[in-house]
């Protein structure tokens, strides 16, 4: 018995929001002095390093379980299944409800109850339940739910990562230039088709040091009030990535058993485009090889990083033949990984 995502679907919000929108920023260093450089300055230099030319924004009517229940709903549809043969509904998020205007996280009554009561799923073995674990949320999400069917506790699960950052972002902060608003999922099935599925997963959360590399803030703005935002330590989670991630995902491949030359596609969270290019050639070098030109599909020009939605929207992209020069087909390798908040760092090798 093995797992196997069965359906997918994704929701990008509308409203785009181009760097253009920052140009009347006041962008501030932490002490709350003005930066030294002009905006359209710190835009170029943005541009180069993250690969971000517009965002997307959630409607100030949608929160972050809106989001998740219309991904949640599309990935349904997508897999043709009853919705009340899910065993569990699992919804990682940072944030819970952010409404429009407020930086007040609600997570009274959980994401996953308020996406369960949205699909009107009435059986009461469907579990519904919250994983705060970061960027690599989903990914875990995955590996639950493939540790429930291995364990014979489901069949059928629903697993969705969806966020609102663009409500939790200091606008004096150059770094609210990442973030974005976005929700993926999968449904994944216990499977007896045994050569396909999921084939080895890893996990990691480094807790000293690294701990607080992801925080939450006041305003760089001195007299701005007490509400708290989403702050980074951005050199600081460049080096780590760069020193850690690469190790997790060989480790997670080697123990598929699978031949590197064999990997089709890399899903990595869209955090940072120079980044991510940079784990994924150290984790081929770690094997003396060159990254392959079109292993990595890349999303986040567009979408910006949206957290944990970054690496199920993009995958429901590719395979739905949305992203220009990348696609996937059945009897392909491909790995999910991801870095984020905690520290954690997660990758899936998985076989379509």
């Amino acid at each position: 018995m093995n797992t196997k995502i069965t359906g997918t679907g994704c929701y990008i919000p509308s409203h785009i929001e181009t760097n253009a929108e920052f140009s009347h920023h006041e962008f501030l260093n932490e002490d709350g002095s003005l930066l030294k450089q002009s905006n359209d300055v710190i835009i170029k230099k943005f541009v180069s390093i993250t690969g971000i030319g517009e965002r997307r924004y959630a409607s100030p009517e949608y929160n972050t379980s809106d989001i998740a229940y219309f991904a949640g709903e599309r990935a349904i549809d997508n897999a043709r299944i009853d919705k009340e043969s899910l065993d569990y509904i699992i919804v990682a998020h940072n944030f819970g409800d952010v409404r429009h205007g407020s930086s007040q996280g609600d997570t009274l009554p959980s994401l996953a109850a308020r996406v369960k009561h949205k699909l009107e799923i009435k059986n009461p073995k469907c579990i519904a339940y919250d994983l705060i674990f970061g960027c690599p949320g989903w990914v875990e999400g995955l590996i639950q739910a493939h540790a429930f069917i291995k364990a014979g506790m489901a069949k059928k699960c629903l697993v969705i990562g969806a966020e609102t950052l663009s409500r939790v972002t200091d606008q004096h902060d150059r770094d609210s230039m990442i973030y974005s608003d976005g929700a993926g999922a999968t449904v994944v099935e216990a499977s007896p088709e045994s050569e396909s599925g999921i084939i080895s997963h890893e996990s990691a959360s480094f807790t000293q040091d690294e701990a607080h590399f992801l925080f939450f803030g006041k305003s760089y703005k001195k007299d701005a009030d007490d509400t708290r935002y989403i702050k980074m330590h951005g050199r600081k989670i460049y080096e780590f990535a760069l020193n850690q991630v690469p190790s997790a995902m060989k480790a997670c491949f080697d123990q598929s058993g699978e031949d590197i030359k064999d990997l089709k596609k890399i899903f990595i969270h869209q955090a940072n485009e120079k980044m991510d290019e940079a784990i994924v050639d150290r984790f081929y070098r770690l094997y003396d090889m060159q990254a392959p030109e079109d292993i990595m599909p890349m999303n986040i020009a567009t979408l910006g990083n949206s957290s944990v939605a970054t690496v199920p929207t993009l995958f429901d992209m590719v395979k739905r033949g949305e992203l220009l020069g990348h696609e996937i087909k059945k009897g392909d390798v491909i790995m999910f990984a991801s870095v984020g908040a905690g520290m954690n760092i997660n990758a899936v090798t998985y076989k379509l």
